[in-house]
């Protein structure tokens, strides 16, 4: 049976185009985003893929949007729903009724650095390496179980712009692989820590770009 997906996101969605170009085993059964205007509705539209915008200023409070965003995204019976770029923290209550089945993608190699303003804080500190996580998501900020993260080395000359463009290239290699492995029923969580069916080698949960 096909993995049934729902895709939220704020911006451009580049992590969707990703996603929907890789020719996984999925259905993406929607997209939706906070923004009206968000780039990554358009993309949807022009494949085919329902695209709903639910205006987040136009609710009262986060709860509320978010029950609402909730009683939507179920609208479309998702087996997986997939954060890409939806650039507001979720509520309890929403995370509450996916769990298990909610993915995010952070811009950095966690537990270092969540939140935001994650390449320029990487610089500041001086890090060596920085990267990408994939993790299931729970109700501590950036902090779920981490699938699969990419790490790239950080140059000398390196600026916040370059960087960022490093480690997204590498976000569009991983994210798309996360979604595969859950479609395939490979993801196993015991005890908060993601390992895979069927595959115990390192490299299959750390990637290294370039």
């Amino acid at each position: 049976m096909t993995c049934r997906v729902v895709v939220l996101l704020s911006g451009r969605g580049s992590n969707f185009r990703a996603i929907a170009e890789a020719a996984l085993p999925i259905e993406i059964a929607a997209v939706i985003s906070n923004r009206p205007q968000a780039a990554g509705l358009e993309y949807a539209r022009e494949r085919g893929i329902p695209a709903i915008a639910l205006d987040h200023t136009q609710y009262a409070d986060r709860a509320t949007y978010d029950a609402q965003l909730a009683d939507e995204v179920e609208r479309h019976r998702p087996d997986l729903v997939v954060l890409a770029g939806y650039m507001r923290i979720l509520s309890p209550a929403f995370i509450a009724c996916f769990e298990g089945r909610l993915l995010n993608i952070h811009p950095s190699l966690l537990p270092m650095f969540p939140g935001l303003h994650t390449h320029e804080r990487a610089l500041e500190e001086g890090v060596k390496v920085h990267g990408c996580t994939v993790h299931f998501v729970t109700d501590k900020l950036d902090h779920g179980p981490i699938v699969i993260q990419a790490a790239v080395p950080v140059r000398a000359d390196d600026t916040p712009e370059t960087l960022a463009a490093r480690v997204l290239a590498q976000e569009h290699r991983i994210y798309p692989q996360a979604v595969r492995w859950f479609a395939e029923g490979r993801l196993v969580n015991i005890h908060g820590r993601v390992n895979l069916k069927d595959d115990s080698t390192s490299q299959s949960v750390l990637s290294t770009g370039t």
